[in-house]
């Protein structure tokens, strides 16, 4: 099977969907707040409160690249890219229309949707870098091992895709407006907390791509693909 093989599948725009769905919610919800909690054995963690969910962006994308292929997981990746653009331009007109008269909830309304244009492009840059990085990661390892061992490649990806991802964001966003100290412990942090997140999933991402490979009949190694990220078609 080639990637320009025409194929439909049952379950591809539902991950299409859910991912969606998931980067929205983790990118619009979690960064408006900082969290702290107490650990034994560590200390206290302090974290954007966003990291608990955004993880399972990157647990879709290795679904989609582990089954469907790079190349099929890239539209997926722009598709969020296009979400994430259409969602900060939406914000960003809805916080500048004038508030009716009696309608005192304004401050708070821009304080969790009134985003700098700093955080929003350093939002959307690391969401590309980090999950091309990902996909690009993982679709190489699937090569490299056979198909064996997909923890490797779960692993391996998210180490690399997060990576990414934190020393994009971050520095951009924040360097200069937090303490450089606060930046760096929130991104060492929330790139770790990814990680082990992700780790503790591998159970049920390998039940995932086993229900969905045989269900798809599909197992897509990307021989021959075109890794560029500046390309819908395969």
């Amino acid at each position: 099977m080639t990637a320009n093989a025409p194929r439909t599948y049952k379950y591809y725009d539902f991950i299409l969907g859910a991912f969606v769905c998931v980067l929205l919610c983790s990118n619009l919800i979690g960064p408006a707040k900082i969290a702290q909690v107490h650990l034994p054995l560590i200390g206290e963690l302090t974290f954007g409160a966003g990291v608990l969910f955004f993880p399972i962006s990157y647990i879709f994308g290795d679904i989609l690249t582990e089954v469907y292929g790079y190349a099929r997981a890239r539209r997926v990746i722009w598709s969020g890219l296009g979400a994430l653009v259409f969602a900060s331009i939406m914000a960003t007109v809805v916080v500048k229309l004038p508030p009716a008269a009696g309608w005192h909830d304004q401050p708070a309304y821009e304080t969790i949707f009134g985003q700098t244009p700093r955080i929003v492009l350093a939002s959307i840059t690391a969401f590309f870098c980090g999950e091309f990085v990902n996909s690009y990661t993982l679709a190489k390892m699937k090569l490299w091992t056979g198909g064996q061992a997909l923890w490797t490649r779960i692993v391996g990806s998210t180490i690399c895709g997060e990576g990414v991802d934190s020393l994009v964001f971050y520095p951009l966003a924040f360097l200069g407006v937090w303490e450089t100290k606060l930046v760096l412990t929130v991104m060492g942090s929330n790139y770790l907390m990814k990680v082990v997140w992700e780790i503790l999933a591998t159970p049920l991402t390998y039940r995932v791509v086993a229900a969905l490979k045989r269900a798809e009949n599909e197992d897509f190694y990307d021989r021959g693909t075109n890794f560029t990220p500046f390309q819908l078609g395969a």
